[in-house]
């Protein structure tokens, strides 16, 4: 499939040209051919007076006389013509040498000239001519009008080419040139994001499409704009409203825990409370995070991260949190390469797999993270040893707020209660990676059972 759409029009154009250029060809062979038809019945005409006014007006001459009077008049026209005269009943009076053996049909009904077959001659196209009581038929070779007709063929094959060629340069040129104020448009809306939403396109001179192409996208980048500077308030006022309410919240339920030191029930559910304000702290974090990953307030600084080096201090962390929590983690790398990443949302990444693969993870089970280095990409492959999800749960698992209680519907898959969560995680995972031009999707396992989330990151050039 072409996808240019500068190609697609230089090819229609092309073909468009093209096409008309084979129909001029066809059309002008046809009439070619029509017109020396024409010339060869015209001569036909004048030939068969000529013969008419020889023969005369007496019927009853002999054979031989016929002979003797068009004899020379055939002789000399033997290269043109192919003669044949009949009688007033229809019998064949006379013949030219160069017929032989052939005869020529009467199918004078069929209208004063035809075409016609001869065996050993080939097409001829024949004429008949009543002149007086004769019945004269002279027929033409056809074979130097269908030499004609090749010659012209070949020709128009070269034209038909050599027009097609020039056609592809002229329409390239045509589209190139026609095209190139959406180019520049495309140029100046590519250069727009969300650092510098204030730069707008240049609108050509004139009330044409191109201008008002123009003017609407440039309507529509400060829509962009202006709803960009709304996400950009929300997400600082929500940073500041939401967080410092929940920070007095901690700070007047950290001051009742002294009053409750007799009371066990009491210092439970203010723990609970407490629990509840650090895990909403935590849900504004993700939401402000994701709000700035989405639109584009994020500023990346990336460093050369050498792979799998990199990962021996996470590595350590990780084992610490899947020893607390009854499983076992292993790091294996296949190769060596070097990404261009930002390491605290990378690891942040890392943090975020491994905390929902052992929010699954049965107890004494096993969590892998495979380092796979290739040409141009770097995969990480996260494996747990869970109950894994759903086919049809599968492709929603990195939406926000999406919580899964996995369910086993085959052999050695047990129903399972997993650790609470808020369902950003993997959401948030998603973010990361795509800030970093890479790809996450997520899969079952076969044997043993389990989830895998795979995260393909691109190498640094």
């Amino acid at each position: 499939m072409i996808r240019s759409f500068t190609t697609r029009t230089t090819l229609w154009f092309a073909a468009l040209v093209t096409g008309i250029l084979l129909a001029s060809l066809a059309v002008g062979g046809w009439l070619l051919n029509k017109q020396m038809l024409a010339g060869l019945e015209l001569l036909h005409e004048v030939e068969s007076e000529e013969l008419g006014e020889l023969l005369g007006d007496d019927a009853a001459i002999s054979t031989a006389a016929i002979r003797d009077r068009i004899a020379h008049d055939a002789d000399g026209d033997a290269e043109l013509f192919l003669i044949q005269v009949r009688g007033s009943g229809g019998e064949v009076r006379f013949r030219s040498e160069n017929l032989e053996d052939a005869v020529l049909p009467d199918w004078s009904q069929r209208g004063p000239h035809w075409l016609y077959t001869l065996p050993g001659i080939g097409q001829v196209l024949v004429s008949t001519v009543m002149a007086g009581p004769w019945h004269v038929q002279i027929a033409s070779r056809l074979e130097p009008t269908h030499r004609v007709l090749r010659d012209y063929g070949e020709v128009a094959g070269l034209l038909l080419l050599g027009g097609a060629a020039v056609s592809l340069g002229l329409g390239w040129g045509f589209t190139r040139l026609t095209l190139a104020p959406i180019r520049s448009i495309e140029r100046t809306a590519r250069q727009i994001g969300a650092d510098n939403l204030s730069e707008r396109i240049p609108v050509p001179d004139g009330g044409d499409e191109l201008a008002s192409l123009s003017r609407l996208l440039n309507e529509t980048f400060g829509r962009i704009e202006s709803t960009f500077a709304q996400v950009r308030r929300f997400t600082s006022d929500a940073s500041h409203e939401l967080k410092t309410p929940l920070a007095l919240m901690r700070l007047n339920a950290e001051k009742l825990r002294p009053r409750l030191d007799s009371d066990e029930e009491g210092a439970a559910m203010l723990d609970n409370v407490l629990e509840e304000i650090g895990r909403l702290n935590q849900i504004i974090e993700h939401l402000l995070f994701l709000s700035k990953a989405e639109s584009g307030v994020l500023q990346l600084t990336r460093e050369p991260l050498e792979m799998p080096d990199w990962l021996g201090d996470w590595a350590e962390d990780a084992r610490v949190l899947a020893e607390d929590g009854g499983a076992e983690f292993l790091l294996e790398a296949d190769g060596r390469t070097q990404l261009a990443g930002v390491p605290s949302l990378l690891r942040q990444l890392l943090f975020n797999l491994l905390s929902n693969a052992l929010k699954f993870s049965p107890a004494g089970g096993r969590v892998k993270l495979t380092v796979k280095a290739a040409a141009v990409r770097c995969e990480w492959v996260m494996e747990d040893e869970g109950p894994g999800l759903p086919a049809d749960q599968l492709a929603r698992v990195f939406d926000r707020f999406v919580r899964y209680q996995p369910v086993g519907t085959g052999a050695g898959i047990e129903t399972m209660e997993p650790k609470p969560g808020h369902g950003l995680g993997l959401a948030i995972c998603k973010s990361i990676v795509e800030l970093h031009g890479g790809t996450i999707c997520a899969e079952n396992r076969g044997e043993p059972t389990g989830l895998r989330v795979i995260v393909t990151l691109p190498i640094a050039l």
